[in-house]
């Protein structure tokens, strides 16, 4: 992996408004470059179901702790069989409450804060990850294409999640919020976004329910605002986030009116009693893809509404905005993270057009664990290795084994 020795001419960010403190609930960061949560599949199993984050985990996370900065786990299992890819922790037995405060505690040596991500896949859970069992979601549709362990989604599809289903997840979300607090965590990240389960019951391509978690935009939003309620009744909304990815196309999530119905969804956070009021949002720009580039990303976008004129297609990139979420949660009182395909030189335009209150970065998070620093300091960055972002043989390969600037090894 590449290391500059002589940095070169960057412009330093240390003096901008991204190195400027900022509060988030009960935490008060030094700088606004959050570490993104970032699957990574490296944990240890333990048994069927259950992986634990071991020492190569406390390594990458100790490496990329920072004074005053926030990290956010990798999305981490509420419940046995909530997964759909291997080598992911959870945060539901003791032996993987035991392992996370071994790194909570190392965070903190180092003057940082730290996050849980908490999720539930739904059906994007294949049976073979799940004991057999039949995933449940919105509906029953499945989503196109092979799942990690190689079937075909379409084989299995998910069950429509009852009631009792619906009441059983929101309590392992408010469990696994108390684990995590245990396990010595800041706070937790409820996972509302990419496809998974509660992003699932939002978009209106997938949930095709007739009673009151479905239909309108009102109903679908029901589950998700359970979640945050219990969550946050269980351990403070001030240590309670929330992420939300209304543009997202992975996993074929695709709403027909985005703005309009997160919009909604933001209104209805911010008008939470403020005990149950999360600290923060965090949301994905429309611009990022896991797999389309930016330009094909908004040529989709465009594709999909069919109601831009050939005069609003020169400016699109303004057509889709988080822009409205961002206002609307800040009328509560609710701060704002963005994601997606940042860099050095767009995260300062946007804090400067109060577009956000901090940036979460991952791609460069896991190719520079001084990441901060390089920033502050105007250094050059390591590249990053896409093929080993989703395991590696070693599995320290392109984990923790990124030079720290003026090193030839972490």
């Amino acid at each position: 992996m590449p290391s500059a020795l002589t940095p070169p001419p960057y412009a330093p960010l240390r003096d901008t408004s991204l190195f400027q403190p900022v509060r988030i609930g009960r935490i008060e960061l030094q700088h606004r470059i959050v570490q993104a949560p970032l699957t990574r599949m490296r944990a240890v199993k333990e048994s069927d179901g259950v992986h634990v984050p071991g020492d190569l985990a406390l390594e990458y996370y100790t490496q990329r702790a920072s004074k005053g900065g926030l990290q956010l786990t990798e999305a981490t299992d509420i419940s046995h069989y909530a997964s759909g890819y291997p080598g992911v922790p959870g945060i539901f037995t003791e032996s993987q409450v035991a392992g996370w405060r071994r790194i909570t505690d190392a965070v903190h040596v180092k003057g940082g804060f730290i996050f849980c991500q908490l999720w539930h896949t739904g059906r994007a859970s294949p049976p073979s990850f799940r004991n057999g069992q039949q995933a449940f979601s919105a509906s029953n549709i499945a989503i196109s294409g092979k799942a990690l362990d190689g079937t075909e989604y379409g084989d299995n599809p998910p069950k429509p999640a009852t009631l009792e289903d619906i009441r059983n997840t929101v309590k392992a979300f408010e469990t696994a919020a108390l684990k995590a607090i245990d396990a010595g965590f800041d706070g937790v990240e409820i996972h509302g976004a990419n496809g998974y389960l509660l992003d699932q019951f939002l978009h209106d391509n997938v949930n095709k329910r007739t009673d009151e978690y479905g239909g309108s935009v009102e109903n679908r939003c029901r589950f998700p605002l359970e979640v945050v309620r219990a969550v946050s009744k269980a351990i403070g909304g001030e240590r309670v986030g929330i992420r939300l990815s209304p543009f997202n196309y992975f996993q074929d999530t695709k709403d027909s009116a985005s703005v309009k119905h997160w919009t909604y969804l933001c209104e209805q956070l911010a008008a939470l009693p403020e005990e149950l009021k999360p600290a923060y949002v965090h949301s994905v720009e429309p611009r990022f893809d896991e797999v389309l580039d930016e330009q094909a990303k908004l040529d989709a976008l465009s594709a999909y509404a069919n109601g831009l004129t050939p005069e609003a297609e020169a400016t699109r990139k303004t057509a889709y905005s988080l822009d409205p979420l961002r206002q609307t949660l800040a009328k509560g009182g609710i701060r704002f993270l963005a994601a997606g395909n940042f860099n050095r030189d767009n995260v300062v335009p946007k804090l400067d057009a109060d577009g956000a209150d901090a940036i979460v970065m991952g791609r460069w998070f896991i190719a520079n664990p001084d990441l901060p620093r390089r920033l502050a300091d105007g250094l050059s960055l390591n590249e990053y290795d896409r093929h080993t972002f989703y395991g590696a043989d070693p599995p320290e390969k392109g984990y923790t084994d990124y030079p720290f600037f003026g090193t030839s090894s972490a």
